[in-house]
């Protein structure tokens, strides 16, 4: 890419931003579909028959298309949330997308929400609200699958982790321009989350560098 498409504040409204994002995301996170292939296949884990699937912050619907299968099979609903309009217009996955803001959804019961790298873009203040909203409405037997970028590590280690996450966006094929331009558009937008406030009952089911998924599981049974 040779011309400079990222906006000087980072949005997902945004023509450029949307049109780009499915080749971007892969370039800049080289284990992107990884992540997607295990948030996919914990999803068939605790997805029952007739169930009901969240995918908030569905983008262009990456997570849709990866669990497709699994939602037909289980005679599923699913239910894609996106709030940036232009990434709503590329929208090509399972589900009537809803165009609005994840914070403002009246949840119903369901079985499994996934929120892939989406809440380090929810404010502060709100993603307390939307996490206990979800954990009130998770039905038993189900499960909340979060993957994220979490701060950074104190010390040398976070340095080093720092780095290799720019190293990988290098051999994606991301300028050293266009890295440090992203780096600078995303202050304030993007604040990664504290797993320490996370509820404890979260359990980590993928690590690499900055980055962190999570699930947690409602496990009341018979």
């Amino acid at each position: 890419m040779t011309e400079n498409w990222i906006p000087s504040n980072w949005t997902f409204k945004s023509d450029d931003v949307a049109q780009r994002f499915d080749s971007h995301v892969r370039e800049t996170l080289p284990w992107y579909d990884l992540a997607t292939h295990g948030t996919a296949h914990l999803v068939k884990a605790y997805l029952p028959e007739n169930g009901i699937v969240y995918d908030i912050g569905a983008s262009t619907g990456n997570i849709g298309r990866a669990i497709s299968d699994t939602l037909q099979a289980r005679n599923a609903t699913f239910i894609p949330i996106e709030p940036a309009e232009e990434m709503a217009k590329l929208y090509e996955g399972p589900g009537n997308l809803i165009n609005k803001d994840a914070t403002t959804i009246t949840y119903q019961p369901f079985d499994v929400a996934i929120l892939f790298l989406v809440l380090m873009f929810i404010p502060l203040a709100e993603r307390g609200k939307l996490l206990a909203t979800l954990e009130q409405n998770l039905k038993p037997g189900g499960a909340i699958i979060i993957v994220d970028k979490i701060e950074a590590t104190n010390g040398y280690l976070g340095s080093t982790l720092t780095r290799w996450t720019l190293s990988q966006k290098q051999l994606g094929g991301i300028t050293a321009n266009e890295i440090i331009d992203k780096e600078l558009a995303l202050i304030g937008t993007q604040r990664p989350i504290n797993p320490h406030a996370l509820n404890p009952n979260y359990y980590c089911w993928l690590r690499i560098g900055e980055f962190t998924g999570y699930i947690l599981t409602s496990n009341e049974h018979l």
